[in-house]
């Protein structure tokens, strides 16, 4: 029976992957107790944007898990209350060129073939969907199927219809395990805390969480900025994006890289990124890119040259060498379970990974191949 400083699972992480989890993990019938050295959403959750999207994904497991994590966000927002603002906009990738037109037209056909509802925007229709686009663009695609949610709150309201036990500002300091090296439960600067499983889902400290339970994970930070302007009124619609966001979600290059997103949002503010960059921790400011962002987003939207940047903010995606996140068990340490490594997807895929982590602790049929998500892949050799 659990107590105070028992239950079925420990999920180490209070942003939204490990609300999702601690969310179907309850769901399943486990008690659950959240643990996060910080306050909810206070890491790459609290700085992201919000997006679910499917628009960005090329066919194969991520775009499986995406499309999953799609529907669940759907169901999600009948049952949590309506401050998550979720709102299924849509997506609009746009080209500036032929040959940006004719890659885009390639990536989506591909995508269509697996399930993703993609339809061509000739250059003179783009205008009905995104008035303020610039006229010069060659085209696009709408998406429909991508939405986005208010991260911080999503993952608050999770947690609180988990029913989880919340346990926010303590920090884990060790994994506490058996004779035989099986996971019961993880030490804090408060006490013990016994459980049978854990879930690792502490972002970009990921790789650390799992150390500290003898395991490896080779999860790195990759830096990122928003731009936030002054509140206007609904100047863009949807989520709109270069089509050269797509290669830089891909790439695994450690410099720099920016490319144009920009959308709206219930409350005003335009958010506009995106940037990509390995530089460990290091939040320091970079006026060049925001200089980038800046330029990137008057491209897609001249009218916003003449608004205001009111702030800006830096987060760290968890990025995995092969660009997939890892989800399920460790192959060397008996009830710890990883679900971390979304890099700058992990809002759209939180639903899926809560899920399918659930299906793994109840022994339940998952509902998709979690084989590509194994965090076995990453085993060192021996």
């Amino acid at each position: 029976m659990p107590t105070r400083n028992s239950s079925d699972v420990i999920v180490v992480g209070a942003g939204v992957i490990g609300a999702a989890c601690a969310y179907y993990a309850a769901r399943s019938g486990l008690s659950v107790t959240v643990i996060d050295r910080g306050p909810v959403a206070g890491g790459t959750t609290g700085a992201g944007e919000g997006n679910l999207l499917v628009s960005d994904k090329e066919p194969g497991p991520e775009l499986d898990l995406a499309l999953l994590s799609t529907r669940l966000w759907r169901e999600l927002s009948e049952r949590l209350p309506a401050g998550i603002e979720f709102e299924a906009k849509g997506g609009l990738v746009v080209a500036s060129g032929d040959p940006g037109m004719n890659a885009l037209r390639d990536f989506a056909a591909a995508q269509t073939k697996a399930g993703v509802q993609a339809d061509e925007v000739p250059a003179p229709l783009l205008r009905d969907l995104e008035p303020h686009l610039s006229p010069a663009l060659t085209g696009g695609f709408h998406y429909p199927q991508d939405a986005q949610v208010q991260p911080a709150l999503a993952a608050a309201h999770l947690l609180r219809a988990s029913g989880a036990r919340i346990r926010t500002g303590e920090e884990v300091t060790a994994v506490l395990t058996g004779a035989g090296g099986e996971v019961r439960g993880v030490r804090t600067p408060a006490g013990d805390l016994h459980a049978p499983y854990v879930v690792n889902a502490a972002g970009t400290w990921g790789g650390e969480l799992a150390r500290l339970a003898g395991a490896f994970l080779p999860v790195m930070p990759r830096r990122g900025f928003v731009l936030v302007t002054e509140p206007l009124p609904r100047v863009v619609r949807h989520k709109v994006y270069a089509a050269d966001y797509v290669a830089d979600v891909a790439s695994g290059s450690a410099a720099l890289q920016t490319s144009a997103v920009v959308e709206g949002t219930p409350a005003g503010p335009v958010l506009i990124g995106a940037s990509r960059e390995r530089v460990g921790f290091d939040r320091t400011l970079s006026v060049e890119v925001l200089r980038r962002l800046a330029d990137g987003a008057t491209a897609l939207f001249p009218m916003l040259a003449k608004v205001r940047a009111i702030r800006t903010y830096t987060g760290f995606r968890p990025y995995l060498p092969d660009h997939l996140p890892a989800i399920g068990a460790d192959p060397g340490v008996p009830g710890l379970l990883h679900a971390c490594g979304h890099e700058g997807a992990g809002i759209g895929l939180a639903p899926a990974t809560g899920l399918l982590v659930a299906r793994l602790l109840t022994g339940d049929e998952p509902p998709l191949d979690v084989r590509p998500f194994l965090p076995g892949r990453f085993a060192p050799a021996a």
